[in-house]
């Protein structure tokens, strides 16, 4: 069959809940997929981090500091009170929404392997996908990481790449497999650094840019139908950045760079 009487590529994304940065890359992904050749045939928006808001609000200012915190807040409010969450995005674009509490529990593998996805996309997903749940999708899993693998596997990696001075930020698509960030990578794109920037402009431009990096990563596997040739990763570069402490901040400060 050719690819043009091909039905639409199968494809259920995970995601988190944050209606500020991630949220950016579905403005721009949904608004700009091709649903004449990839179809959504569920979207899954688990909530950030797995804890509760107030563990994550106290996270998220002291890694801000208390007077970008303050900054920052206004906006997450406007956002959920104007209803700009992924998961009303999905609805008004028609999407269907696949709840899940785990997203490796049975139940949720079992509503998935219902939905015959032939690819699983995940987006800042907060859990590590088993083994279970990547076994589903007939073709296989991606997953997109704002940094160079495995160089900056892990938490943050827009933040590590900006502190250690890199001439742009590499955003990876990259296959999924049960170790955290060492599938092989599919494709990259660089979004250039200025030399004093800030961390708000950089997350934005990569989230968008990526929406589109992905959208070509599926037209070519919705053409082929075939998982795209992979460029293993060199593990003895590997590096796994945990979250930010206040001393890595003000080292970040410290260049010149400002978190908003």
């Amino acid at each position: 069959m050719s690819s043009e009487n091909r039905p639409p590529l199968r494809v259920l994304l995970v995601t988190e809940n944050d209606p500020l940065y991630v949220r950016q890359f579905f403005d721009v992904f949904f608004d700009e997929l091709p649903r004449d050749r990839v179809e959504l045939v569920g979207v899954t928006v688990a909530r950030a981090f797995h804890e509760p808001l107030t563990k994550t609000a106290q996270r998220v200012r002291r890694f801000y500091g208390t007077v970008d915190f303050c900054r920052l807040l206004p906006r997450y409010i406007f956002a959920k009170l104007s209803g700009q969450s992924i998961a009303t995005l999905a609805a008004k674009k028609g999407f269907p929404l696949l709840d899940a509490a785990s997203v490796n529990s049975q139940e949720y593998i079992d509503a998935v392997t219902a939905l015959k996805p032939e690819m699983i996309v995940s987006v800042a997903a907060p859990e590590i996908f088993k083994s279970p749940l990547l076994k589903v999708a007939s073709i296989g899993c991606l997953n997109i990481h704002s940094g160079k693998i495995p160089e900056y596997r892990g938490m943050m990696p827009t933040f590590w790449q900006m502190l250690e001075k890199k001439p742009a930020v590499t955003v990876t698509v990259h296959e999924m497999v049960p170790k955290l960030d060492a599938g092989g990578v599919v494709d990259t794109f660089d979004f250039p650094l200025r030399e004093r920037d800030s961390l708000d402009r950089v997350i934005s431009g990569t989230k968008q840019e990526g929406a589109r990096l992905m959208i070509r990563v599926l037209e070519r596997i919705a053409a082929s139908r075939t998982f795209p040739p992979t460029t293993p990763l060199d593990m003895s570069k590997a590096r796994l950045f945990k979250f930010p402490q206040p001393s890595d901040v003000r080292e970040f400060r410290a260049l010149g760079h400002t978190m908003l």
